[in-house]
């Protein structure tokens, strides 16, 4: 199979496309989406279906345990335990581990136990393989065709794009396989050789991938017992598997639900339809126009409004010594956007008393 653009092959693509042969967008139908989820889970099918597959299972397995929350153990002091755990703790850490650092880069830790344990903060829900790759996709192409969760396809096209557009694709040679570890490689995640991803279909190895998942999902149970027996253990598992549903909604209404909402003074960055949430960004400090704008940044929240949970957390780390470094363009946005902004705003003010 010819490369000719890293950014444009490493996903794989859907059976519907990326765009039709005039280069805009394939909007698919419900159902064509629904075909390309189940099939792409079909692990009897294709076994390199395994890692969305097990994502889902991961889900799945998260239902026992919110119906106990919800019939057995239910009082309104879980709740708000449930609460917190999903928007904030569970949000969070998103930002901080498979945004801020897995993704792009924009803090590193002095050591590989810090990184360990930023890894396993929470319980472990989504695959770093399959967050990561897309993410740099996305970045490259935000609401364009090839976008993984184009907003502009519709909200099934990306609540449902980890299984059906951000797997990395099955038939990478070795030179870009080689770049998809390269991406990888300071998330601690192991990846599979060359050989064992042809069998595979992915960087992640599936024997490590389930111990990983098995130890972290014991360590939590244990600990949540401990705290507060099988009903707080129960309640904190079910929240997890709902901040897992929840966040594949996030770059659909994070993108202006596929049109421009974007306001002045609010969204700087124009080049695509991010926009700034009050919500996300204070539970998990997703100011993601902010973070379009400087993606690298450690920190997204620039305003002083703008709560950003995951920055104090790598803020606070770095004081005290787990994490050596990181960027922050909090300077470059006020003296490169918001100043200017405001300075115009300024001068219309005074041409309209002058007039």
């Amino acid at each position: 199979m010819e490369r000719t653009n890293f950014i444009d092959n490493v996903l794989q693509p859907p059976s519907y496309g990326w765009k039709d042969s005039s280069g805009n967008l394939v909007k698919p139908e419900p159902a064509a989406i629904i075909s390309e989820f189940f099939s792409r889970l079909n692990i009897f099918r294709d076994r390199k279906n395994w890692l969305p597959f097990l994502s889902w299972l991961k889900v799945l397995a998260m239902i026992p345990f919110l119906a106990l929350f919800i019939f057995k153990y239910f009082t309104f002091g879980l709740l708000g335990a449930a609460f917190l755990y999903s928007m904030i703790v569970m949000g969070t850490h998103g930002t901080i581990w498979h945004h801020r650092y897995c993704t792009h880069g924009a803090y590193k830790f002095r050591n590989g136990f810090w990184r360990f344990v930023t890894q396993n903060l929470t319980v472990s829900m989504i695959p770093e393989e399959i967050y990561v790759i897309s993410h740099h996709v996305h970045h490259a192409r935000s609401d364009q065709p090839g976008d993984p969760y184009n907003a502009q396809g519709g909200f099934l096209y990306c609540f449902l794009a980890d299984v059906n557009h951000q797997p990395i694709s099955k038939d990478l040679d070795e030179a870009d396989y080689n770049r998809v570890k390269l991406l990888m490689r300071h998330t601690g995640v192991k990846g599979n050789t060359y050989a064992q991803y042809l069998k595979w279909g992915s960087y992640a190895n599936p024997g490590r991938t389930v111990l990983a998942w098995v130890l972290n999902w014991s360590f939590w149970y244990l600990v949540f017992f401990l705290l507060g027996g099988h009903a707080l253990a129960c309640t904190l598992f079910g929240a997890a598997g709902f901040w897992a549903v929840g966040v594949r909604t996030f770059n659909y209404e994070g993108h202006g639900k596929g049109k421009n909402v974007q306001r002045e003074g609010t969204d700087y960055h124009t080049g695509d339809q991010s926009v700034n949430q009050l919500w996300p960004g204070i539970v998990a400090g997703e100011w993601h126009n902010n973070h379009h704008l400087f993606p690298k940044s450690a920190r997204s929240g620039f305003k002083p409004h703008q709560v950003d949970l995951a920055w104090y957390y790598i803020r606070t780390m770095k004081t005290l010594g787990a994490v050596s470094s990181y960027k922050d363009f909090k300077k470059q946005f006020y003296e490169q956007y918001h100043q200017p902004y405001l300075a115009g705003e300024a001068l219309k003010d005074k041409k309209v008393v002058q007039g």
